[in-house]
């Protein structure tokens, strides 16, 4: 007896164009042509997931730099100097001090200075 496929077929279709929705062209209404665009959207979004990671390390090295620069530290020696005094911060919160809250980070920037 062999098997018919056409509701599972379908709902696989389905599936498809629901992810290709507002794709231009053949691409939201052909069914292969949106199989390859919904892989190739669906790569990219796996992609990006990982960079964002990155992009965002990049941006809260930029923010502890400039904020490390006003007080009279480069980046490096304000890393160097927390991890000396036993500060265990991480770059997310350091960022965001650094940009909210100036006089803790230089309160930070001091400590790291006299740690050295």
């Amino acid at each position: 007896m062999r098997i018919k496929r056409a509701v599972n077929a379908v709902k696989k279709r389905r599936k498809i164009f629901k992810l290709a929705k507002g794709y231009f062209g053949c691409k939201s209404k052909n069914y292969r042509m949106a199989r390859q665009a919904v892989m190739k959207s669906q790569n990219y979004a796996y992609v990006g997931r990982k960079r964002r990671k990155r992009d965002m390390r990049r941006l809260w090295i930029a923010r502890i730099n400039a904020g490390a620069h006003l007080n009279g530290l480069s980046y490096s020696k304000l890393m160097h100097g927390l991890k000396v005094a036993g500060i265990d911060l991480n770059r997310k919160v350091l960022a965001d001090l650094a940009v909210t809250d100036a006089a803790a980070f230089a309160e930070l920037c001091n400590k790291a200075k006299s740690a050295q």
